[in-house]
């Protein structure tokens, strides 16, 4: 078991480090489409003007919580909007410690999820098809539902939906193969 744990541990930096290949370096601007900076200012000046008093949160523009704003969602454009009030630095140290650790406790609990059927799962190929296949039902439903139920362009989906398919099975391929016993305990 503390193997196994320890297996968790290892997988879940490798997590962080494939999160951090595809969210911490200059590779995450192919997730995002952009404007032009007179575009980004007026923009950035119409939040700061409209959702401060909301505060930090993620909006949906226009709301279609009455009538008329639904009748409006329909017509389009719209927009969800996750907002900061306060903004942060690009490279947030805290959110970095913060991420590590998300990702440490994620490299256990898929540990402890692998663990529960090492010893019914002996050979690699069939615990790496469960990591696999774990990893891309995950991904698939939670991150590619998005462009689907909210119709939101598919770009960032897409990029989120690789760096997380890759890293949730490079953390469980991991463990598969290192951390799990060899044999069924008998």
């Amino acid at each position: 078991m503390a193997k196994t744990l320890f297996g968790g541990l290892v997988g879940g930096f490798a997590l962080y480090m494939i999160g951090f290949l595809f969210w911490g370096t200059p590779l995450s601007l192919l997730a995002f489409n952009r404007i032009e900076e007179p575009q980004a200012a007026a923009l950035q000046l119409a939040l700061a003007q409209t959702l401060t008093p909301g505060g930090t949160g993620t909006y949906t523009i226009p709301s279609p919580g009455s009538a008329n704003g639904s009748v409006l969602y329909g017509k389009g454009p719209i927009a969800t909007i996750h907002y900061n009030m306060s903004g942060f630095p690009v490279v947030d140290t805290g959110a970095l410690l913060q991420g590590l650790i998300l990702a440490l406790i994620t490299g256990v609990l898929i540990a402890l999820a692998m663990g529960a059927v090492g010893n019914r799962v002996i050979d690699f190929a069939s615990r790496a098809r469960i990591a696999i296949l774990f990893a891309l039902g995950t991904t698939l439903y939670t991150v590619l539902g998005q462009p689907i139920f909210n119709h939101f362009g598919w770009g960032y989906w897409v990029y989120l939906f690789v760096g997380q398919f890759l890293g949730l099975a490079v953390c469980g391929l991991i463990i598969a193969r290192w951390f799990l016993p060899r044999t069924a305990l008998g």
